[in-house]
């Protein structure tokens, strides 16, 4: 069994200080780190604080280091939730949002019928002290669009500022969800023309409660699973997938368009209060990044293809627009920290490709605004995908037609290796790792569907052991994949042990000429990067995840090959950088404020986990390395070296002031806990 992170914390300083060992030596560095023990300075290291118990939520107050235990029982229904948030709404702090703006109480025009409070008064007697600094929107060619709401509102100035116009056209956002299209989302009742045109050619259209269809390609899919079967070292064949989720069975075997929808919590939620971008900022948004998208708004002759005429029409997947990702930094998609404040932060830093997080194809077609928000693309992103999750080809190829219609992207990427439950019971995610036709029949449906690129997140299998992917890479591009990126996990391993970076050239190498193979896992340093690219010239490019949670500066080494020994302040200047963009998405008022806030937190969970150049033995620092308890070169240093909810608070407070009473937080991915972190 694994030690734990703590146990593996007290072994590192025991071995640091313990007398010689019986042949009169001290444990060298590379012992410690055979043992995935950072070798840190002995000047640096200090005794481990006090961990509290595996029962506690690590929930933390802004009393500073106090913990505050909730049970389960403490915690809330969503209608108390709900009626909590009207309550908020029309108190004296959630003030409309248009007398905030225009500071006169007669400019909204729903009068008492408002939903936010109309108490202008009340508001600026308990609104709290101005923020240090000047309101993100001062370059903004119009006055901050939160008024007298905004926690820096002592900086405006009256009227346009100056110098605004050259700004904005550097600086705005895209693809945001037009409001008739989210109504007709909501309704149930838009159209996708293209989708189910190549569905019909491929024999994939059929109605919800006609089973007869999906059953036999069902039947098709097990008959293929086991001529894949791949023979393990001990001579075992793998297993026949995983037991039917309840969306397999008769009663949800297929998620059509043509039943109505019914309403899901959005797995993944991200508030965003930046303002939906209109037609002129697409326009300004393709000539900036030169992407060409000239289906912005499509003929009808053009939308509906007939489905004897879709084979000879549609491009082969060979002659489509490719996109060169040999040797470019890519940053990957990752779940809640890779928001859009994120990647232009490692944008700044060196990255080349930059991908949005995850969004659930049901949850788009369903309109809901949270998941749209995860498609968000920043003017400096010149080259950006978007990730999607689904489970059947139907709601995929819609989906995708649907973004090539309403957004400027570059790529579409569809994951097939996310391990979470929720994902997987649903069909989606890893679980279509054992369902090698359903991936053939989403790849043709979606590649068939769109003209832009279509590429692929897989794992290596489902089972550990039981490989799967060098069996499909041959297929996949006949299927439709412009690229393929390969996590050298499977998905019982999580993101437990190393990745497996041979089986990762194995299927590089086995692959077709024309499709690009990325790796992805535990990329910490440039000489990783460089070492894979070097075993595997094979290989386009790395994928960069964890690594460029805990370090975004990655990016900025690789391509100057060093290791930076970057210092505190130069750490907190990025976090100030983040800090700053990250009003401008969320907003410069109270909710803008907070929101922040929590996605700086989630950040410091990993960035706590990076260990300075200077007070290692043995560089680089390895992904797999549990750090001992050390002190830094300063007190900030140690301060962010800290894994206590407590210390990355008062890091927050340095950028955005004291938290509100009775603030709580708990890192969704706890960063501490190597062998079950969420992202990679």
């Amino acid at each position: 069994m694994d030690e734990s992170p703590a146990e593996l914390v007290v072994d590192a300083v025991k071995l640091s200080t313990q007398p010689p060992l019986s042949n009169g030596s001290q444990p060298t560095p590379e012992e410690l780190a055979a043992k995935a023990i950072a070798p840190v300075k002995k000047e640096f290291l200090r005794p481990p604080p006090p961990r509290l118990s595996s029962t506690s939520t690590g929930l933390q107050n802004n009393t500073g280091s106090q913990t505050k235990v909730v049970s389960a029982k403490e915690k809330k229904s969503k209608r108390q939730l709900k009626r909590e948030r009207h309550q908020e709404q029309k108190s004296t702090r959630s003030i409309c949002p248009l007398i905030a703006k225009t500071g006169d109480v007669s400019s909204c025009p729903y009068n008492d019928s408002c939903r936010f409070s109309h108490d202008l008064q009340g508001f600026k007697d308990q609104k709290p002290a101005d923020l240090e600094g000047e309101c993100p929107f001062v370059n903004a060619e119009e006055p901050c669009p939160y008024g007298l709401a905004c926690r820096f509102s002592g900086t405006h100035k009256d009227g346009v500022l100056a110098g605004g116009s050259d700004a904005r056209k550097k600086n705005f956002e895209v693809n945001g969800l037009n409001k008739d299209i989210q109504r007709l989302l909501w309704k149930n009742k838009m159209s996708f023309p293209k989708a189910d045109a190549k569905l019909k050619a491929l024999g994939l259209l059929v109605k919800a409660k006609s089973k007869i269809k999906v059953l036999e390609n069902e039947k098709v899919d097990e008959t293929v699973t086991s001529a894949c079967h791949v023979t393990d070292g001990n001579g075992c064949s793998e297993a026949n997938g995983v037991p039917d989720t309840k969306l397999d069975g008769v009663a949800g075997t297929i998620e059509s368009h043509e039943q109505p929808l019914k309403k899901q919590k959005s797995v993944i939620d991200e508030n965003c209060s930046s303002a939906e971008a209109n037609t002129g900022d697409v326009t300004s948004m393709e000539k900036l990044i030169g992407v060409s998208n000239t289906q912005t708004e499509p003929e009808a002759s053009t939308d509906i293809i007939p489905p004897e005429a879709d084979r000879s029409m549609k491009l082969n997947p060979r002659e489509k627009k490719l996109i060169d990702f040999r040797d470019k930094l890519y940053l990957a998609p990752l779940t809640t920290v890779g928001n859009l404040p994120f990647r232009r932060v490692c944008k700044v830093l060196g990255a080349d490709v930059t991908c949005g997080e995850m969004a659930m194809c049901t949850n788009l077609l369903q309109g809901q605004a949270s998941e749209w928000a995860l498609l968000r693309r920043h003017s400096s992103e010149d080259l950006f995908g978007v990730q999607i999750c689904g489970a059947y080809p139907d709601t995929v190829a819609r989906v995708i037609e649907l973004i090539d219609q309403e957004c400027t992207v570059d790529f579409i990427d569809i994951n097939m290796g996310c391990p979470i439950d929720i994902v997987v019971d649903k069909g989606a995610g890893s679980a279509l790792l054992n369902k090698p036709m359903r991936i053939k029949s989403i790849m043709e449906a979606a590649s068939g569907t769109v003209d832009k690129p279509i590429t692929l997140k897989v794992r290596t299998g489902f089972f550990e052991g039981k490989n799967r992917i060098d069996s499909l890479i041959t297929e996949l591009g006949n299927w439709g994949a412009s690229a393929v990126t390969i996590h050298g996990r499977s998905r019982q391993q999580r993101y437990s042990k190393l990745a497996n970076w041979d089986y990762i050239y194995q299927c590089a190498r086995k692959a077709p000429a024309v499709l690009p193979v990325l790796g992805n896992g535990d990329v910490l340093s440039y000489l990783d990067w460089n070492r894979h690219k070097a075993d595997c010239p094979e290989l386009a490019t790395c994928m960069i995840a964890r690594g460029a949670l805990i370090k975004p500066w990655i990016f900025t080494e690789i391509k100057e090959q060093r290791h930076w020994d970057i210092s505190s302040g130069e750490r907190l200047n990025i976090l100030k950088d983040f800090v700053r963009v990250g009003l401008e998405h969320w907003g410069s008022d109270m909710k803008g404020v907070e929101t922040t806030r929590r996605f700086l937190l989630e950040w410091l969970s990993y960035t706590c986990r990076y260990i300075p150049v200077g007070l290692l033995d043995v560089v680089p620092q390895q992904l797999n390395w549990r750090p001992p308890s050390f002190s830094g070169r300063d007190d900030l240093e140690t301060l962010m070296a800290s894994d206590s909810a407590a210390d990355w608070i008062r890091i927050s407070e340095m950028l955005l002031g004291k938290v509100p009473d009775g603030f709580t937080f708990a890192a969704k991915h706890k960063s501490n806990a190597y062998d079950r972190a969420e992202n990679g």
